[in-house]
């Protein structure tokens, strides 16, 4: 009974320390909901509760065999929130799509150069579309094909995306709507550029911040298994098989988490806010 207080407690920094993780990670902006694209959140909790179940299972099994009955509460904790700690930032999804829309709008210059008007180069272009931003592009097709107004389709293009580079694309298309000039097909090219340029430089600057997020999973492993290896086969870890002994080594790990939640704000990528307002 002793040793569940210690066991107790340890879990609760732990706790106390993911849920500051998941207070720090800047709340993301409000976005109009995307057609087509279903919530993942019950897959996610799924996924979670069984790894929190199993790992729970392992905590007991550790315990039993061990002694360390705060394994029971640190596994899970861990199980949950390293993964979590240490992944990486979501930032090669919006390399990808920012890539993939460089080279649609180039594709959009391309069809316009042939003497196709706006509305027929961006329907024509949907077949060429890469993954990435299919859908996004699917959806402005449809609303031109539904006789929406261009200006109307094209914001809610620019929704879609949720993205200030998209902001910027769709702006200069609808500007294209009301002008009609010469030379879209030059501004567009060149416009497709500057995404390019800007998908280069987020490529170099992901790959610097990459290298020390590696290093944090290479040292987390190597302390976990060490750990793991010494409370089984070794006696290097018994004087922390007391209910204080416990506490400390649960402060701790703890203390060790909390550098990883400071990395973790670091690598975080703050949104640029948008400057094209939705549907009218």
């Amino acid at each position: 009974m002793t040793l569940l207080l210690p066991a107790t407690v340890g879990a609760l920094l732990v706790a106390g320390v993911l849920g500051l993780a998941a207070g720090l990670r800047p709340a993301p902006a409000a976005a109009p909901r995307r057609l087509g694209v279903r919530t993942p959140w019950l897959a996610w909790s799924r996924r979670r509760l069984s790894t929190l179940a199993i790992a729970t299972g392992a905590g007991v099994v550790v315990a039993l065999l061990t002694g360390w009955v705060i394994a029971i509460l640190l596994l899970p904790a861990a199980a949950v929130g390293l993964p979590m700690l240490l992944a990486a930032p979501k930032e090669g999804d919006i390399i990808e799509r920012l890539e993939a829309l460089a080279e649609w709008t180039r594709h959009v210059a391309g069809v316009i150069r042939v003497g196709a008007g706006l509305e027929r180069a961006l329907i024509e272009t949907l077949s060429s579309t890469p993954a990435p931003i299919r859908p996004q592009v699917a959806a402005l097709v449809a609303r031109l094909r539904g006789k929406w107004d261009p200006e109307d389709a094209l914001r809610g293009f620019a929704d879609d995306l949720h993205d200030p580079t998209g902001d910027l694309v769709a702006a200069t298309l609808i500007l294209a709507t009301h002008t009609r000039g010469d030379g879209l097909s030059s501004i567009l090219a060149g416009l497709a550029e500057s995404v390019a340029g800007e998908v280069t430089a987020r490529r170099q600057l992901e790959a610097e911040r990459a290298k020390p997020r590696q290093n944090a999973r290479v040292v987390t492993i190597i302390t976990v298994g060490a750990l793991a290896l010494l409370i089984v086969t070794g006696q290097f870890l018994d004087a922390y098989k007391s209910g204080l002994g416990q506490l400390a080594l649960a402060l701790m790990l703890t203390l060790y988490a909390g550098v990883l939640v400071v990395m973790r704000k670091m690598a975080d990528v703050r949104a640029l806010p948008r400057f094209l307002g939705g549907v009218r």
